[in-house]
């Protein structure tokens, strides 16, 4: 498998832009709260760090069987960038895996922007040569089972790292 690039991606009321560089400075304020690491860990990154670790992200992962995807969410209307969707692309044994994740801004939660955005992005993976689509989450964090519930994945009885593992088959 070739390695996959992030592409703009629409749905009804979001634009996925391929993340940039250019990205970091709103980004730094959109996850600006604490609250939003209380089931990642570690805490909010200034402007300077997110453009270093959006530069490395742009730059793509070292192995070249591996695809880091990355994306800003922008909600159209009100022009502005509310989150970001990611999908690690990698090869098994029964076909190219994407692991996914999502974070939308506190100020912005609630408003289905999330599951929108994570169904937009399994829906461009299921025209890409992937098989299989995971996410973890933590077992208390019902925000975010149900944004892979809308995204179609279901949660496995596996525990990676204490998180959940959520998968979703599409059935090559």
């Amino acid at each position: 498998m070739s390695a996959l690039q992030a592409q703009a991606i629409g749905t009804g009321r979001l634009d996925l832009l391929p993340l940039d560089v250019e990205h970091a400075e709103e980004m730094a304020a959109v996850l600006s709260d604490p609250a939003l690491h209380t089931f990642i860990g570690g805490a909010p990154d200034t402007p300077h760090a997110l453009r270093s670790r959006y530069r490395r992200l742009a730059a793509g992962s070292p192995d070249p069987a591996v695809s880091w995807l990355n994306w800003v969410i922008r909600l159209r209307d009100a022009s502005c960038l509310t989150g970001t969707v990611q999908a690690t692309v990698s090869p098994s044994g029964h076909g190219p895996v994407a692991e996914i994740a999502w974070v939308v801004g506190t100020s912005w939660q609630g408003r289905g922007i999330a599951g929108e955005a994570a169904r937009g992005l399994v829906a461009w993976l299921t025209r890409q040569p992937v098989h299989t689509v995971i996410a973890h989450i933590h077992p208390d964090h019902r925000a975010s089972a149900a944004v892979a519930t809308a995204a179609g994945l279901t949660p496995t009885g596996e525990r990676h790292e204490g998180e959940i593992r959520w998968r979703r088959s599409l059935g090559r």
